[in-house]
């Protein structure tokens, strides 16, 4: 609709030659016209006929005028379809104020002139679209915030560009795409439907935004409105970064584009955080594995597997650790978790690490050696914490010597006894308290011995012991292949590369 002469009036009047006079004058000033003489049959035709105004005469011969306004004006469907009164009868004031305040938008007695209707007509058509405007306006801001907020909640760029995609369709009612670039130069589209890789053709922009209008033929991932254009804004936040689009269609916009302008900034800001964050993330994984040791030993005998996932709820390092090492004939292994996430974190890892090593080189058991470690934190290190888990193994006999510093029960699985945990004993790193003696058995042929960080089995909305049950019933049954079963303890237990915090998972089988 239009106030320039494209709207569609619907007259009603009893009166034919009345009617001939307004769909004449109307018609003339380039309005689509339709007529009816009673108030039953204008109700009638109002649903569903795109009527954007009705001229009312007051004296119907059914129903006063006055009545079908209000009715008009009650319904859900068209009630905001603007009237205006016309009448020879009722003139007077207590006739004009009864019908404004039962809806009518203007009221014109006769005689009329005809420059007087058509301009009555173009200013409350003028005024309801500047108000269907403004309520638009409004009702897409409300869905802007909302669409803000589901983008800056994805976890990751995909379903940051899906949110936007679908922000957008609520927002617009229209088709959308919404394209951005990862950190690793690939190009993604996303339509609501799905998101995929892209490969558009140049389009440089400056920093800053913009909206322009383009082709449908270069924007060919969804089906446009036939004959009209796509509505593009671009938002490049950063010299360094490429920009973010999203087209629509140019039907669905308002004059300055003002909430697809604003919808691009919030999608290009959260796409720099995702990117930075990502870039973070990557940095952090690759500082936190060149910490940890990359290969495990050879050992005739034993049969080794090794599993570690990052957390992905933070772009900090962690302080899980782990060590398999020969020593005389004997198979050292670690497993241990230093407090917080930080580069910090991982600094006091690799100096635990390290000063494990350094005192199971000098022969000394695993009590002795997790002894001298805490001596060295309460030392070198007195604000700092730890827990481990640390054992000897001859792979000739399966003899174990075991200590642990306040970590998780490791788990015993053999072919005969299924899985049970252990209940090695100790106070962890970092405080000053005896120890017990170190734990003392055999892993028979065929048995195997899991060790695993608590990222593993903790979860903030279930207890512990929930997460150690979980990974007995998981273990009941181990591969063939340990690195099969590590990997499905991963899969199976959460670490989907989302948990918020890291998991080590140390596996060894006595063949």
């Amino acid at each position: 609709m239009s106030s320039t002469g494209t709207a569609t009036v619907l007259v009603v009047d009893d009166s034919a030659t009345k009617r001939y006079l307004l769909v004449s004058w109307l018609t003339r000033a380039g309005f689509t016209v339709r007529q009816a003489e009673t108030g039953t049959e204008a109700l009638r035709m109002l649903p569903g006929s795109g009527v954007d105004l009705v001229v009312l005469d007051v004296k119907l011969p059914d129903m006063s005028g006055f009545d079908v306004c209000e009715r008009i004006k009650t319904d859900v469907e068209y009630g905001t379809v603007p009237v205006i009164h016309v009448s020879a009868h009722a003139v007077d004031v207590v006739d004009r104020t009864q019908g404004l305040n039962r809806g009518a938008d203007a009221y014109l007695v006769e005689p009329i002139e005809p420059d007087e209707l058509i301009a009555t007509v173009h200013a409350v058509l003028r005024y309801y679209s500047a108000r269907r405007r403004a309520e638009t306006l409004a009702t897409r801001l409300v869905r802007l915030a909302e669409a803000t907020l589901e983008i800056n909640s994805a976890p990751t760029l995909d379903g940051l560009l899906t949110a936007a995609a679908e922000g957008a369709l609520d927002i617009f009612g229209a088709p959308v795409v919404v394209v951005a670039e990862t950190a690793d130069g690939d190009t993604l589209a996303a339509t609501g439907e799905a998101v995929r890789r892209w490969s558009p053709s140049d389009r440089s922009v400056a920093v800053g935004s913009l909206v322009r209008r383009e082709e449908p033929s270069d924007w060919d991932l969804v089906e446009w409105p036939a004959g009209d254009t796509v509505a593009v804004a671009a938002a490049r936040l950063r010299a360094d970064r490429p920009p973010v689009f999203v087209a629509v269609p140019s039907s669905s916009q308002t004059p300055g584009f003002p909430v697809l302008r604003q919808l691009s900034q919030a999608v290009a800001a959260a796409v720099e955080a995702q990117r930075s964050y990502d870039e973070e993330h990557r940095i952090a994984v690759t500082l936190q594995r060149s910490l940890l040791q990359s290969r495990l030993p050879e050992v005739p005998g034993l049969e080794l597997a090794m599993r570690y996932e990052p957390a992905g709820a933070q772009t900090e390092v962690g302080g899980d650790f782990y060590e398999l090492t020969m020593l005389e004939g004997r198979l050292l292994v670690a497993i241990g978790d230093v407090a917080g996430h930080s580069l910090h974190a991982a600094t006091v890892m690799a100096e635990v690490r390290h000063a494990v090593r350094a005192y199971a080189v000098e022969g000394h058991p695993p009590g002795k050696v997790l002894s001298l470690v805490n001596r060295f934190m309460r030392t070198v290190l007195p604000a700092e914490s730890a827990t481990i888990c640390l054992l000897t193994l001859d792979p000739a006999t399966g003899s174990v010597r075991l200590a642990s510093a306040g970590h998780l029960p490791p788990l015993l699985h053999t072919p005969d006894g299924g899985a049970r945990y252990l209940e090695p004993r100790g106070p962890l790193l970092g405080i000053n308290a005896p120890r017990p003696d170190d734990l003392e058995f055999v892993l028979p042929l065929g048995g195997t011995l899991v060790l695993y960080t608590d990222g593993l089995v903790e979860r903030r909305d279930a207890d512990i012991d929930v997460g150690l049950a979980a990974l007995a019933e998981a273990s009941s049954t181990i591969e063939p292949d340990l690195d099969d079963f590590g990997r499905r303890l991963l899969t199976q237990l959460g670490g989907t590369g989302q948990q918020a915090d890291d998991i080590a998972v140390v596996a060894l089988r006595r063949r």
